[in-house]
């Protein structure tokens, strides 16, 4: 049963912060601290050392720093997820967070249930913004362009991952959830978890909302 469980590599500076999150997320079924580091370089080595699902990265860690970590480790290891969780939520900060390949980005201030739900997504190749981040990604892009290339901004204004798009391409189709899954051999609670992440990052609270806005913002074509 083990083997199925969801393996997090936790990076965090702040020792009582770390223990604490620690000892709440072993109590999920499903999550598995693998490892543990207080700082950048220590975060590397022990993504070279373990196999991980996921990768919990504080921003503000001494040494290189949390975006420089992921940075590196986006280069490695370009499937491995990302999810940054901080205290921190400027405009710029987000933009240079979407350039270095996180998956997602969670204040500190989160309930301990959503966090549980966004590393469950992003295990699962979904992505997960706090609303805040979400609000900036749909802005007009007021992003300093000297620190993002071209192909990072194209991504940040859809926020949508390739899957996200097929499977709402799909619910435009007027399939269901078990439809979906047949179609695309991914399993229902996967189709579930990326439905809940797509209403998240389009700010909706239904599946036809959900596709009238992309429709709109021509993030799918119809069928």
């Amino acid at each position: 049963m083990s083997s199925t469980k969801i393996k997090i590599l936790l990076v965090e500076d702040d020792e009582l912060f770390r223990l604490g999150l620690r000892v709440r997320l072993q109590q999920e079924t499903g999550l598995e601290i693998i490892a543990e580091a207080e700082d950048g370089e220590m975060a590397i080595e022990l993504v070279n050392q373990h196999s991980l699902d996921v990768v919990l990265l504080d921003v503000g860690l001494p040494g290189i720093g949390g975006i420089e970590a992921c940075h590196q480790i986006k280069q490695k290891y370009p499937n491995l997820p990302v999810l940054v969780l901080t205290s921190h939520a400027e405009k710029s900060l987000i933009a240079r967070l979407i350039a270095a390949g996180a998956q997602g980005y969670c204040l500190k201030g989160i309930v301990a249930e959503k966090l549980v739900l966004a590393l469950r997504s992003v295990a699962a190749g979904a992505s997960w913004w706090d609303e805040t981040a979400t609000k900036e990604i749909r802005s007009s892009f007021a992003f300093d362009s000297s620190h993002i290339r071209s192909e990072n901004i194209l991504k940040a204004s859809n926020p949508l991952t390739h899957r996200e798009e097929e499977i709402l391409t799909l619910l435009a189709a007027g399939k269901t959830n078990h439809q979906i899954a047949e179609t695309l051999y991914i399993t229902d609670g996967t189709v579930r978890v990326h439905v809940h992440a797509i209403l998240h990052k389009l700010g909706v609270g239904d599946r036809q909302s959900a596709v009238v806005v992309a429709l709109q913002k021509h993030l799918i074509n119809p069928l």
